[in-house]
């Protein structure tokens, strides 16, 4: 069985989708991706793979890395390159215009999504409202933008960005914002994911070398173990004498095995160094489980 995650290098112009179903038929275990990238971007796409499928909810995406390049002197309906042009003009900001007007973007600011994105309105994408030609009433919503940093001026009026945010943030929509406060019209040329939550660049691997590995068998060599994206828990190694219990998902009761973790927190479970799975602390101070790695049961049991 083969369990943890896949961190792909996704190339512009695949679905999130699309990379799963690779990973699946190259693992030959179920597969989720662990938040979804524009089809247009690149970089990092996390792929679940077997029972790390139930650790989805337990995952921290506080922080997510871009490089995107924003292009001054049109604007699309779509707010990136795939669009179409809905206006064009304005005077082409310099590089150090563009350095000034970043820091009004930083911090906790409120950004109104686009109409091409996949949430949803009355049970329905928005994207396919767009494509009807149907608009919607999109309210603006809170989001954290840690830095931006503007790197440098790139050909055809453009200019590279390094942004650090939080999850929920539409990089293009700030490339479009940006535009707007310059009072030149502009759109994202280009996206790539540098990191996101515990993954980066530096354990990415390609599609290409994904198909290779399934097709020899070595994918393994790609895996990242289950809980290495999961430091922000607190670990519990659990005592020999209760370790087939826990293996069990049996409730641990506090007379047992007192638990110093807050009401409701979850801690990482291990036995002899081998992690086992997450409980949840209870009222009483009794951890019960939510996922265990080592019975035969389907799915994540909840606390």
């Amino acid at each position: 069985m083969m369990d943890g995650y896949i961190n792909v290098l996704k190339p512009p112009g695949m679905s999130s989708g699309a990379v799963v179903a690779i990973v699946k038929r190259a693992a030959r275990e179920k597969a989720g991706h662990a938040g979804t990238l524009d089809p247009e971007a690149a970089g990092v796409l996390p792929v679940m793979v077997g029972r790390a499928t139930r650790l989805f909810d337990f995952l921290v995406e506080k922080q997510k890395t871009y490089l995107a390049e924003i292009a001054f002197g049109a604007a699309t309906d779509t707010q990136d390159a795939q669009g179409t042009v809905i206006e064009t003009g304005g005077s082409i900001p310099g590089f150090a215009a563009v350095q000034a007007v970043l820091p009004q973007f930083t911090g906790t600011v409120m950004q109104r999504p686009p109409i091409y994105s996949a949430l949803k309105q009355g049970g329905q994408p928005l994207y396919k409202l767009a494509r009807k030609g149907q608009t919607a009433d999109i309210p603006a919503r809170p989001i954290e933008i840690m830095r931006i940093d503007a790197l440098t001026r790139t050909p055809r009026n453009g200019c590279l960005l390094r942004v650090a945010c939080g999850r929920g943030t539409y990089i293009r929509t700030l490339c479009h914002d940006i535009g707007q406060a310059l009072a030149c019209p502009a759109h994202m040329r280009f996206l790539l994911r540098e990191q996101t939550g515990a993954f980066d660049l530096s354990t990415a691997v390609t599609i290409e070398q994904i198909k290779a590995a399934g097709a020899e068998g070595t994918l393994g060599q790609y895996l990242i173990a289950p809980d290495a994206p999961l430091p922000h828990l607190a670990r519990y190694d659990v005592p020999e004498r209760y370790a087939k219990l826990c293996m069990n998902g049996v409730r641990l009761r506090a007379d047992e095995w007192p638990c110093h973790v807050p009401c409701g927190g979850y801690t990482r479970l291990y036995v002899q160094d081998r992690f086992t799975g997450i409980s949840q602390a209870a009222a009483d101070g009794t951890l019960v489980p939510c996922v265990v790695f080592n019975n035969n049961q389907e799915g994540c049991t909840q606390a």
